[in-house]
């Protein structure tokens, strides 16, 4: 293994590690009283202010150079369906299920790009992304009975919520791709428009069902939600800067970020002892999740 591929393998790592323990912050969050809507609100408004902050220390005043109105209105829709939709139902699942059980359910989010891809842009379906999906089902078979996560326990639909999250993320993945495909602004300036247009769609549904309701938590709540935030701005911009490097291929990178949910199954046996469950069960359903999404990907 060469230094350069050593070095795209270290920064791939540390999404992985990052995303991994973003949840354990999350579950903290919702435990010490915090609710779906402000928890991603405080993310994205977190995200959003560092992303920003980025842009404009590294590009100033030639950031979104190029940029039409067909490919921001793509970018919009992701950030809106992904970033908005895709993290209440995320904090919902991890409220519902656990942080570990939660994780490991949005890997099947390849699942769910591999049909809407097919569909949407007529990319084929080969053997090795069937095997994937045989496998990844077969791993969401086995957490359904698993008997672990949250220690107050679920029901199987309540596993409804981290697939709806995986969903929501896939179909917003697929906008993302054909966003990049038809416009030469870089993956830092496309992710800063969507997650600012999630924040928009995040800050509308807080003023019309009543803010007060919808913010008014804990204090404790928001500074878990604000570490989690920090932590997910973090791996993004890890992982750009490992696809960013050469040899820094999809192939490499993306199953190694594919394994947070077992950083967070480790993260979660440590420090959510008192919350929840982390079964053999639980584990076996991950490994196979992650494999399969891993043969999908590939």
């Amino acid at each position: 293994m060469t230094s350069a591929t050593l070095e795209v393998v270290a920064l791939a790592l540390v999404p992985a590690v990052l995303w991994g323990l973003t949840p354990i912050f999350d579950k903290r969050g919702m435990a010490a009283g915090g609710g779906s809507v402000q928890a991603s609100l405080v993310v994205v408004v977190v995200d959003s202010a560092i992303y920003w902050l980025v842009i404009a220390a590294l590009y100033g005043s030639s950031a979104f150079a190029g940029l039409t109105l067909e490919v921001l209105a793509v970018f919009v829709f992701a950030g809106v369906v992904g970033t908005a939709l895709g993290r209440i139902t995320i904090f919902v699942g991890v409220d519902r299920v656990g942080a570990s059980l939660n994780s490991t359910i949005l890997s099947t989010r390849p699942l769910f790009a591999t049909a809407v891809a097919l569909a949407v842009l007529g990319e084929p379906l080969g053997p090795v992304t069937g095997l994937g999906v045989v496998v990844l089902v077969v791993g969401l078979s086995i957490l359904t009975v698993s008997q672990g996560g949250d220690r107050e326990g679920w029901e199987p639909r309540d596993l409804l919520w981290p697939l709806a999250a995986a969903a929501t993320f896939a179909v917003a993945n697929v906008a993302r791709r054909y966003g990049m495909l038809e416009t030469p602004i870089s993956a830092l300036e496309a992710v800063a428009i969507n997650e600012t247009a999630g924040l928009v769609a995040l800050a509308a549904y807080v003023a019309a069902v009543g803010g007060r309701d919808a913010l008014a938590k804990p204090r404790s709540s928001y500074r878990y939600f604000a570490v989690s935030g920090v932590l997910t701005t973090a791996a993004m911009l890890g992982l750009m800067a490992a696809l960013g490097l050469e040899g820094g291929r999809i192939a490499i990178v993306d199953p190694l970020v594919a394994t947070a949910p077992f950083f967070t199954l480790v993260f979660a046996a440590v420090l959510l002892r008192d919350l929840e469950r982390v079964t053999r069960g639980v584990v076996a359903g991950a490994v196979l999740v992650v494999v399969g999404a891993v043969l999908i990907t590939l």
